[in-house]
């Protein structure tokens, strides 16, 4: 194995369709059927979906219309945020109880760095286990888990035995273990990436292996050679209690199509105001704005400038967000509005008031 850094125990845990199954939780009936957060049958995006329905192939980022072609008996709900957020924090005060090194990845899934833990429990295995047994019985909901000696083998494992499961990688068995991983279980990897390592012939981890790093920097950029490393089981990064965003912002996925500007900035002023709120929260400015247009024909374009100065006003966001509107000519009827702010002057002290990954959630739904 390789010595760059001591051994740790790190547990990734992952709840099992987590907006679906808090829906479930609360409205019985669900249970049992195909059921969809978000999105409707004839407008916007499923956010979430159960494992009913998912055996009909629906998925999250899918159009509401698709999902319910491809399973006509689906029934969509209304997302609830605040709902969520709720039991996250639930779900969140019970990992301090274990460490207080946990980095949230979003409402329904977090790291935890148990190589030192507050139960003085050496087995990393056992505190999964206790973890997830502690979240059914507070908030009647399965989690998932992985367990391994990073972050990446982890987040790899805690899939493998989901629903309701969870997977140990042992140090010994690191190697093996992603020598034979299809490739696109590898994260990071995902659906573009995938197709073009099958045509230069890597179809698992041990296929990924035998490429040099030269040759994975030629073919994947910067990619390469973070694939030459994690395949090898090196995976350096450590459990942030307080991950610093990279981006915030606010979109609108829309009732109707709009086709005509006047309405396109009225929407958009409404989505600069949401997105001050939250950049004010946060106490954060940035520097670069991006215009997110999704068309009817589910074709995305975006469009960015940046400041000389870093901004949170809402004015100014939007006046920059119009210029960027009219700077080129509409390709067709717009479904989809979204601002956001990147090149941000957060720093750790701001780091510590964004423990809520809330700020950042993009998606909002018309229905």
């Amino acid at each position: 194995m390789p010595n760059e850094m001591p051994l740790r125990k790190i547990i990734h845990v992952d709840m099992d369709a987590f907006y679906a199954s808090v829906e479930e939780l609360d409205n019985p009936e669900l249970k049992g059927k195909p059921l969809a957060v978000g999105g409707s049958e004839k407008r916007g995006v499923v956010s979430a979906a159960n494992y009913e329905a998912r055996k009909f192939g629906v998925r999250s980022a899918m159009s509401g219309f698709l999902a319910k072609k491809n399973c006509p008996h689906l029934t969509f709900v209304k997302p609830r945020f605040e709902r969520y957020k709720e039991i996250s924090q639930i779900i969140r005060s019970i990992f301090f109880e274990y460490t207080d090194l946990v980095e949230p990845l979003s409402l329904d899934e977090a790291y935890l760095d148990v190589t030192i833990n507050k139960k003085g429990n050496p087995s990393a295995t056992m505190l999964a286990t206790e973890i997830r047994q502690r979240i059914l019985e507070k908030t009647g909901l399965n989690a998932s888990a992985g367990i391994s000696i990073n972050k990446f083998i982890a987040k790899v494992a805690s899939d493998i035995n989901k629903p309701n499961g969870q997977k140990t990688v042992n140090p010994e068995e690191v190697i093996p273990f992603l020598e034979n991983l299809d490739i696109r279980k590898f994260y990071g990897v995902g659906k573009v990436t995938a197709e073009k390592m099958y045509k230069l012939g890597i179809f698992t981890g041990k296929d990924l292996k035998n490429k040099s790093i030269e040759f994975l920097a030629e073919n994947f950029g910067k990619s390469g050679p973070y694939y030459y490393h994690v395949v090898r089981g090196i995976h350096n990064s450590e459990v942030k209690p307080h991950r610093i965003p990279k981006s915030v912002g606010a979109e609108r996925t829309f009732n109707e199509n709009l086709s005509s500007e006047i309405f396109m900035l009225e929407r958009l002023e409404h989505i600069a105001q949401e997105l001050e709120r939250r950049l004010k929260k946060a106490t954060i400015a940035g520097k670069t704005i991006t215009l997110k247009i999704k068309y009817s024909d589910f074709t995305l374009n975006t469009r960015s400038k940046t400041m000389p100065y870093f901004i949170s006003d809402k004015d100014l966001i939007f006046e920059t967000a119009k210029n960027l509107l009219y700077q080129e000519e509409l390709q067709n009827s717009v479904r989809l509005l979204g601002i956001s702010l990147s090149n941000l002057n957060t720093d750790k002290k701001t780091a510590k008031k964004l423990e809520d990954k809330s700020i950042l959630v993009q998606l909002k739904f018309d229905f």
